[in-house]
């Protein structure tokens, strides 16, 4: 192990002499996000290093009220859904283990923000939190290898190339595709609840995974699983409108057994970040294989939520079918998610730019103050407002770290695209 992190230690360093200036002052909502985001992460992780956890987001409870208000059910109906947290803790920074869905953004947070900064603490904090996931290589018990092992070691391996990582992101899309069925044409997704084979549209988000370890080896066969997955998940994962359901789930011989949204308002409510998983999963898809129907499918998404939303900020609500009130929560990692991938489609598409305008306008109101934390605050965390999972009273208006995550990452694109440098 220790070898392995010296080696990934030299070729990084080899990427970076220093900070650039950025002249351009009509951008400084860019440098003030990037400066935000080295001073909490800088804090963060020197606060958490020696624990061997990684920073997931603030520990904070529920109102009966609102979740009865946004769902418009009754206190009942909550009996078996709710999760106990931990009042000792409300308030304070809520970490995970290596083997949490979440694990892999601290660390790809990290790779991003040293990619744009160059400062050499923020190389040594990233290979630290990098390297705790190295266990999670033979886990074969969830579908979100991607998020942990290919925003960790897989930004790693983008910024610091060396033959060490690639290994690492071989055996891991190894343990996703075992768990491809195809009769079904879907890589399964939970391991829990009553259904039979549920596939949940986050799951288009390990895809990435897939389609690297096709790169590395030169065996098309994690290419074929993904590119099959993604087609069947368009086929029964979307309604007319193009919104998507949370969870579909199939019969042994691959129909259908049940459509809904687990997360989200009501089983056809068309919940915040599920929108921003497919929009970003079909965009990557189109990328990878150029196959036009998967553009198709990324621009109809896309001109969904851009209709749909009804914030004058266009950070959504948690659920685009919630109430339009003051109280409803918003989801600032849905607008990260969503930033991200309209980039990246506007590059794909001879007309981008409706698609580049909408998303600088939430990157640059998740950059002002409703959003962007105050150094020293907000837990360390970049981002304020974001929803995890409000039908379950969990993560309600906390930050999240996956919201930084691709916070950081939209920024960064955006920046590669606009030519600029700081």
């Amino acid at each position: 192990m220790k070898k392995r992190l010296l080696l990934l230690a030299a070729s990084a360093a080899l990427l970076f002499t220093g900070c650039r200036k950025e002249t351009d002052p009509s951008y400084g909502w860019v440098r003030k996000g990037i400066e935000t985001a080295t001073a909490q992460l800088l804090r963060t992780s020197g606060e958490v290093a020696h624990t061997g956890m990684l920073p997931r987001s603030i520990w904070v409870g529920y109102d009966m009220d609102l979740l009865c208000a946004q769902l418009e059910r009754d206190p009942a109906t909550f009996k078996d859904s709710l999760r106990v947290m931990p009042v000792e803790k409300l308030g304070e920074r809520r970490l995970c283990h290596i083997y949490d869905w979440t694990s892999g953004f601290y660390p790809g947070t990290l790779w991003y923000l040293y990619k744009l900064t160059g400062h050499p603490e923020l190389l040594r904090y990233a290979i630290h939190f990098t390297n705790l996931l190295y266990p999670v290589r033979e886990y074969t018990g969830t579908h979100d290898l991607g998020f942990m092992i290919n925003c960790s070691f897989g930004n790693a391996a983008r910024l610091a190339p060396h033959d060490s990582i690639a290994p690492i992101l071989v055996q891991t899309a190894d343990n996703l595709i075992a768990r491809f069925d195809p009769q079904i044409g879907c890589i399964r997704s939970w391991d829990f609840g009553w259904w039979n084979f549920p596939v949940i549209i986050d799951n288009m988000m390990n895809l990435d995974l897939l389609f690297e370890a096709s790169r590395i080896t030169g065996n098309p066969r994690y290419r074929e699983v993904g590119i099959r997955h993604a087609l069947v998940t368009m086929e029964h994962h979307f309604r007319p409108d193009h919104s998507s359901y949370h969870v579909v789930s199939y019969h042994n011989d691959g129909t259908v057994e049940a459509q809904e949204t687990h997360q989200g308002k009501n089983h056809e409510s068309s919940w915040a970040r599920g929108q921003a998983w497919a929009l970003y999963g079909y965009v990557s898809c189109y990328q990878e294989t150029g196959n036009p129907a998967f553009l198709k499918k990324a621009e109809a998404i896309a001109r969904f939520i851009m209709e749909r939303v009804t914030t004058e900020d266009r950070i959504p609500y948690w659920d685009y079918d919630a109430p339009d009130t003051p109280e409803t929560p918003r989801d600032a990692s849905a607008a990260s998610v969503t930033a991200s991938a309209l980039i990246q489609l506007s590059t794909l598409v001879s007309n981008g730019e409706p698609y580049l305008t909408y998303a600088e306008t939430l990157l640059k109101n998740l950059s002002g103050p409703g959003y962007l934390a105050r150094p020293g605050e907000n837990q360390g965390f970049i981002l304020m407002h974001s929803t995890g999972s409000l039908p379950n009273g969990s993560e309600i208006d906390t930050p999240l770290n996956y919201a930084d995550y691709y916070y950081l990452e939209a920024l960064k694109r955006y920046m590669d695209l606009k030519g600029l440098t700081i």
